[in-house]
């Protein structure tokens, strides 16, 4: 190997350390302050957002002080103090002292999360992502004692199935099936709770008192016992996403065409694919393809002619594409099979289906 190649290949390995070196230090957001009071409703990001550009790596920015290793030890009243740690910024923090012999009091739900929990709540239970021939097969919902087509709580409806008296379900409703846009292959049908019930009467055709309802339940609708993982902890330690294969958001939860800040999203990838609770992923739009036509002239998306589109469809010396354009990341809070859901944490362009999912940048990187 001669001498030059040499000097590249080491030129080349400072460069990917000295990348992953910055992606890993913490940058303070510009006039950040020195401490701060914790307030009741604040959450562990939000807190963070007050110190760092990349507010979802909070673990690292309170990772050396052993008083909150656990995040559920801050509460409100607490201070929080910025200090350095062989050169790396640090959150301590002093809890605020009652002026009684037993100190701290707090309620065992006081303690700040990681997010503001009820933004998510009714998605740990209501929203599921499943196989669609597994749903097909669930029991249904043949009518109800009232002669209305609509069913509403305290209403008895008819289940075709006999099952165990006592056992409480989810009624759901079909909602969108998602395709992979790589193969085609299916992802996973989504559902939709309408109503949770409990079995009064089993036999062939079981009865079952509808106990709250979020819409009508109707015939046709699929009754599922419900699982003590629907009512799964909410407490998330985020983290960078491991990308094993190309993913992307699916699209909204409440259908819109864009949506933004702490709206929730459905995305291409679930436990499959190693994807967790708590994972972060950047979202990016794709950058745009100008095509040089003729004279030499850069040709913008919508200036294009039928023929420019074809060269920049199947690609051409003509067509270039221009970088991927930042819109967010997000953060994962419940996982199936080959699809998760997600929460927008931030965003500076609004999000929707078909954006690119990829593993977190730094700011500082992403500002270069």
């Amino acid at each position: 190997m001669d001498a030059t190649m040499k000097r590249l290949i080491l030129f080349a390995l400072m460069s990917v350390t000295s990348s992953l070196a910055l992606a890993d230090t913490l940058t303070l957001k510009p006039g950040h302050p020195d401490s701060y009071i914790v307030q009741k409703g604040d959450t562990l990001w939000d807190i963070s957002a007050q110190f760092l550009n990349d507010p979802w790596r909070w673990p690292k920015l309170w990772g050396a002080n052993p008083q909150i290793a656990n995040p559920h030890l801050i509460y409100p009243g607490d201070r929080l103090t910025l200090v350095f740690i062989d050169g790396e910024p640090r959150l301590v923090v002093k809890p605020q002292l009652r002026k009684s012999p037993e100190g701290r009091k707090m309620a065992k739900d006081g303690a700040i999360p990681a997010i503001d929990l009820a933004l998510i709540q009714p998605y740990l239970v209501n929203n599921r992502v499943v196989d669609p021939d597994w749903f097909g097969q669930q029991a249904m919902v043949l009518g109800g004692e009232s002669p209305s087509r609509f069913h509403v709580s305290d209403n008895i409806v008819y289940v075709h199935a006999e099952l165990p008296k006592g056992q409480k379900l989810g009624i759901y409703d079909a909602g969108r099936i998602f395709t992979s846009k790589v193969d085609d292959s299916v992802l996973g049908q989504e559902i939709i709770l309408s109503a949770s019930g409990r079995v009064v009467e089993s036999g062939p055709i079981s009865k079952v008192e509808l106990l709250t309802n979020l819409k009508e339940t109707r015939a046709g609708f699929r009754a599922i016992a419900i699982e003590d993982d629907s009512l799964m902890s909410a407490y998330f330690m985020p983290k960078p996403a491991r990308i094993t294969e190309p993913a992307y958001v699916l699209g909204a939860e409440k259908k819109l065409r864009e949506v933004g800040k702490l709206d929730v999203v459905y995305i291409s990838q679930g436990s499959s694919s190693g994807v967790e609770p708590g994972d972060v992923f950047s979202i990016y739009r794709d950058g745009e393809t100008v095509v040089i036509d003729d004279e030499g002239k850069p040709v913008s998306t919508i200036d294009r002619n039928a023929y420019e589109n074809l060269l920049a469809k199947f690609g051409s010396e003509q067509a270039i594409k221009v970088p991927d354009i930042y819109h967010g990341n997000l953060m994962v809070f419940k996982v199936f099979d080959k699809v998760s859901m997600g929460l927008i944490m931030v965003n500076d362009r609004p999000v929707r289906a078909d954006d690119k999912l990829t593993v977190p940048e730094s700011a500082n990187l992403r500002s270069e």
